[in-house]
This record gives structure tokens, C-alpha cells and sequence, in this order.
């Protein structure tokens, strides 16, 4: 049964691994000097990337958050609804196998064959960033690169990418048992992971870990300020806290309490000649903050990259065996 299925599974599995392979020597082949400039430079390595450095840098990002999503589509959603649309499954059945260890045989080879193209991608990814990372983690300029626990570069890096491929090659399954159909299983599973994957850094990953909380004063000179919403809203940048994940800011008042940005700020900014100069907003500044009205950051530490990669990493785990006890149910009860 094992063969059996490695013969069916082999061709879009041959390719896949091929294409993190290619992908993975490039990254070897350059990794090293990126290594030698960072001992040399320091956190100012992300001033001395070079451009074509700087676009395997987000490939690489590209590369293993696409992983995932490839494995659920096109190696999970047909691996049985394939099966189930041709009626092939019935022969399978009538040689002695049973359909549990039918399920339970592609859920294996193929669960753990996703979480190792996931994992070299991200072991490939990992190192070669590693002295970027460390450079923004130091207080290097994070305009260009993301820190670690950046939503866009924590799913790329570490060991969670491969429970993210366990969970969307288990979700492919389970999608393509319920509807049947190839292509509709693979679109839906697309879809289904995607809505996932926003959701979870947004509601569900910054309470994995336990988060800080700082309070800065809103004042020229101090902690650098962003003004958006058309003045409505005030974002505070945390240049002495480098590689933390901003997870939700609050403007306070003077006693404390959350608190809207009053009119008279977005007005004081306000000029008929188009956007304000810099001394204009700085006095503005000044005169809310002056009110005593304070922003109040909450962010995950640095220092908890592994905590929530750990934390996230069971979280899709669990996800996957809920799912791949849903298919044994569903095929038991339900597929005839």
C-alpha cells in the first residue's frame, strides 16, 4: 500500500522537491558572503545588501509562505478526491485493504513528505537570512527587511512552516473527501488556507506569548511618531525595543484612559497649501502632547520568536490530527 501510493504521489512530489532543491543551492552559493559582510558590518549590514541580495531576501520570504499553500492544493485537495471522482477507490478497497489504512496510509506519506519540503525551504531561508535578521534584531533599519517576528517573516522562518504544511496538506484531504471534485477541492483549500493564515497572526498569534506593555509621551524629539487616518490616528515606533512585533497601540489621556485624537490636532495640522512641514507638525506635536495625552504600545519581545514559533507550531499541529480525525469519520460514515 505504501508503494502503491508513493507511485501515485511521486511525480508532483519529484517536482516540488526539485524546485526547493534549485532554490536552496542559490541560497548556498551566496549565503556566505552575506555571512562575511555581517561580521564585518554589524547591524549596518541592511545599508549594505546588495540589490540582487535584497531580492532573494524576499523570494526567500515568498518562497516558504508559497510552500504551504502549493502542498495543500496540489498534493493534498486531489490525493483522494481525485479517487473519489473516478470511482478508482473501489478497487483499492476490494484488494484487501481496508479504507482506514487506505486514509491512513496517503495521510502519512504525504503528511510527512510536506513537512519535509516546508522544512528545507525554511531551514534554506532561515540560514541564509540569519545575518539580516540578526542585523534588524541589533537596531539595523527595518524600512527594508522585517524583523523576525514580523507576521510576514515569522511564518518563513523556524520550525513552524512545517506545521503549516501538515495543516494545509490535512485541510487539501479533508476538503477534497467533502466535495469530491478535484478542482473545486483545490480552489477551496486555497481559499480556506489563506483566511487562515490572515486570521491567525491577526486574533490568534499575539496571544500565544505573554506581550509587554510601554507607555511613551507623544513629544517632539521622543519616540518617532506616525500621523495617519487623516490625522485621527497616532502609531508610535519603537527604535529602542529593535525586532519587537507591534500587536496594538492606544492613545491615552491625562487620566489614562483610552482616549480619541481630538479634533483640534487633525485642525492644527491642517493648511490649504497641501501637506504640513515638518515644523508645523512638530508644534503640533508639541501642543498634544503638552495636553498630556500618551500612546500606549503593547508588542511581543524580541525574545519571544521561539516561544511563539513553538506556541503556533502546536497550535497547526492540532489543527491537523482535528482534520485527520474528521477524514477517518468522514470516510467511514459517509463515503460510499
Amino acid at each position: 500500500m505504501i508503494w502503491l501510493t508513493w507511485r501515485q504521489f511521486r511525480t508532483q512530489a519529484a517536482v516540488l522537491f526539485a524546485a526547493v532543491a534549485a532554490f536552496a543551492a542559490t541560497l548556498a552559493v551566496t549565503g556566505p558572503h552575506l555571512a562575511d559582510l555581517y561580521r564585518t558590518a554589524g547591524s549596518s549590514l541592511v545599508d549594505r545588501v546588495s540589490g540582487s541580495d535584497q531580492t532573494l531576501y524576499y523570494t526567500g520570504l515568498l518562497v516558504v509562505l508559497a510552500v504551504p499553500a502549493v502542498i495543500g492544493m496540489f498534493w493534498g485537495a486531489p490525493l483522494i478526491s481525485r479517487e473519489l471522482e473516478t470511482g478508482t477507490h473501489y478497487l483499492a478497497w476490494n484488494q484487501g485493504v481496508t479504507r482506514t489504512r487506505w486514509l491512513a496510509t496517503k495521510l502519512g506519506l504525504g503528511t510527512a513528505a510536506s513537512m519535509t519540503a516546508a522544512g528545507l525551504a525554511a531551514l534554506a531561508v532561515s540560514w541564509w537570512s540569519s545575518p539580516i535578521d540578526r542585523a534588524v534584531n541589533g537596531g539595523g533599519a527595518t524600512d527594508t527587511y522585517f524583523p523576525r517576528l514580523d507576521p510576514m517573516a515569522f511564518a518563513a522562518r523556524g520550525v513552524v512552516p512545517m506545521a503549516h504544511a501538515a495543516f494545509a496538506f490535512v485541510l487539501g484531504v479533508a476538503l477534497g473527501l467533502v466535495i469530491r471534485r478535484t478542482l473545486p477541492a483545490m480552489a477551496t483549500t486555497f481559499a480556506l488556507y489563506a483566511a487562515v493564515q490572515i486570521a491567525v497572526p491577526t486574533w490568534i498569534r499575539p496571544y500565544l506569548a505573554a506581550s509587554d506593555r510601554t507607555t511613551v509621551p507623544i513629544e517632539p524629539g521622543g519616540a518617532p511618531i506616525s500621523i495617519q487616518d487623516d490625522a485621527k490616528e497616532i502609531v508610535a515606533h519603537l527604535e529602542e525595543l529593535p525586532g519587537a512585533w507591534v500587536v496594538s497601540q492606544q492613545t491615552l489621556d491625562t487620566a489614562g484612559r483610552p482616549a480619541s485624537v481630538p479634533s483640534s490636532f487633525p485642525d492644527c495640522l491642517r493648511t490649504d497649501s497641501g501637506p504640513p512641514t515638518l515644523e508645523q507638525v512638530e508644534r503640533c506635536v508639541g501642543e498634544f502632547g503638552a495636553l498630556g495625552y500618551k500612546q500606549q504600545v503593547t508588542y511581543q519581545p524580541a525574545g519571544n520568536f521561539w516561544v511563539l514559533q513553538w506556541a503556533e507550531t502546536g497550535l497547526y499541529v492540532g489543527l491537523a490530527l482535528a482534520l485527520a480525525g474528521f477524514c477517518t469519520w468522514w470516510i467511514r460514515r459517509r463515503v460510499t
